[in-house]
């Protein structure tokens, strides 16, 4: 069992089911595999070997789901890359992998190739290279529609995704083919997830959740999907009512989205029995609203993190009669405890670190044993979230170890926002929190204390961000302060921030 041989599987039992749209091109599962494979012999006659790199730096796309599975049917292992991130950040991460070829969009390609290290031999880029030396993917694609002559095994790698650490640098969680098919094995003891279900990703599908728990597991069971570049509420509003979508997950950002489109109630949902939202808070009256919306009360919220494949706790349909509100319990065939911090169970209503423990954990960080060992400890995973959890066993998230913000589904680090702030002239001090925010769930703020006789603003503190962050990293509010609080070790006092300034962020993005 291996996720390639499972698309294979699919195509010989129902060739000529639809399996995929995107921008108006579709393909049964026949037709889907056949491109895949000659992708996949196509990176064979480049040179792919089995436990080679292969990063994607691509929006969303039928180009990007192909050539997923093209690399997994050859045994390398997937580097997925947010495309938003600067190049030097991307360099880091190309560097780190040991990425040996990259496939891109073509509008990343002269940053690709500003950020590429000596190690990657070959940039494929979909669309026309900008660069000279870059191949174009229509060259690439082999005659053979054959399976590719590899063998590959369920405890082989699979992927490699990235998330920020404390120190701003980020870390590799692997996961290998049998941990990613069993989160396909959970979603469907979960949620039901079918061959019949028909599936829209809105989500990029770099990040773990629309990757592991929608698209694989929907290929390993056959099951439709229609691919969106981006994000707009009313084009995936309409794609639901033409493609009769069945089953739909967001962040909650898109389910606000969604209730700002005028003619919202004209959109025939019916079809969609089924939804989830996850990656970021959302507040219950969103929630309530979200239901009367869709005509069904049948939601779920997915609190998990990438390391996890992503796999933690949810809160059924069930339970949102009674729990809103609260994160939800230990998913199926999946274990999860509040502890404190020697790891032992803490009563109902203490604070303590959620620990989850499962078949969808991750291997490992790549070339980071220490982290590894920090992390996984005793055969559970070590998430860094405190919560709380009550008689019943149910657990509330309450707050963030690393002091984590989630922006519109987004994981922003505050220890690698603060780096850069502080090479700012200007900045005597920083510190960077999350404040509430009606549409993002969460805004990035920067609490400064300038330099004696400096002056800063919030759009100078921007563009100096922006030559080194990420868009979603960059603050969005400056809140100015004499003095951060501190304890008695110099720690700031960050709780003591958000209460400070969360009534002052405002209601939109500046």
């Amino acid at each position: 069992m291996d996720i390639g041989s499972c698309l294979a599987r699919n195509a010989r039992r129902h060739p000529d089911k639809w399996a995929l749209t995107c921008e108006g091109r579709s393909y049964t599962y026949g037709q889907f595999n056949r491109e895949v494979n000659r992708l996949a012999n196509g990176l064979q006659a480049l040179g792919v070997q089995k436990g080679e790199k292969v990063a994607l730096m691509m929006q969303n796309s039928d180009t990007f789901a192909i050539s997923f599975f093209a690399a997994a049917k050859l045994g390398a292992v997937l580097v997925p890359v947010n495309f938003r991130l600067t190049s030097g950040e991307v360099r880091y991460i190309l560097e780190h992998s040991d990425t040996s070829l990259v496939v891109c969009d073509a509008e990343y390609g002269d940053l690709i190739e500003e950020a590429r290290p000596a190690a990657v031999k070959q940039v494929i880029v979909a669309g026309v290279p900008t660069v000279s030396g870059h191949l174009a993917y229509q060259q690439v694609l082999s005659e053979n529609e054959q399976e590719p002559d590899a063998v590959v095994h369920e405890r082989d790698d699979l992927e490699i995704l990235y998330t920020s650490g404390t120190t701003g640098r980020p870390k590799g969680a692997v996961f290998d083919h049998h941990r990613i098919l069993q989160v396909g094995v959970k979603m469907m003891a979960l949620v039901g997830l079918q061959p019949n279900d028909r599936l829209l990703h809105l989500a990029p599908l770099f990040h773990s959740a629309q990757l592991n728990l929608l698209l694989l597991p929907g290929f390993f069971l056959g099951a439709s999907h229609v691919i969106h570049r981006h994000f707009h509420p009313l084009e995936a509003l309409k794609a639901m009512q033409e493609h009769k979508i069945t089953f739909f997950f967001g962040v909650p950002t898109m389910y606000t989205y969604f209730l700002q489109v005028p003619n919202r109630e004209q959109f025939d949902l019916s079809s969609v029995s089924r939804c989830a939202y996850g990656a970021a808070p959302m507040a219950p009256e969103l929630v309530k609203q979200s239901m009367a919306l869709f005509g069904t009360d049948q939601f779920y919220n997915f609190c998990g993190l990438t390391e996890g494949g992503p796999g933690g706790i949810c809160l059924t349909p069930e339970d949102h009669k009674t729990k809103l509100g609260a994160s939800g319990t230990a998913i199926f065939h999946t274990e999860a405890r509040v502890v404190d911090d020697l790891d032992e169970d803490v009563p109902p209503g203490k604070v303590g670190e959620l620990v989850l423990r499962g078949e969808t954990m991750m291997k490992e960080y790549y070339k980071n044993p220490q982290a590894t060992a920090e992390t996984m400890r005793n055969g559970w995973l070590h998430t860094g979230d405190l919560a709380v959890i009550d008689e019943n066993g149910y657990i509330t998230l309450v707050d963030r170890k690393k002091d984590m913000i989630i922006s519109g589904g987004e994981n922003v680090y505050s220890v690698e926002v603060e780096q850069v702030l502080y090479a700012h002239p200007g900045v005597l001090e920083a510190a960077v929190i999350g404040v509430p925010h009606d549409v993002w769930g969460e805004m990035v703020a920067a609490v400064i204390v300038p330099k004696p006789g400096q002056t800063i603003t919030l759009e100078e503190l921007q563009s100096f961000c922006r030559k080194s962050l990420a868009s979603y990293k960059i603050p969005r509010a400056m809140f100015l302060a004499e003095q951060l609080p501190r304890n008695a070790s110099g720690k700031i006092l960050k709780y003591k921030l958000r209460e400070e300034w969360r009534e002052h962020a405002g209601k939109s993005v500046s």
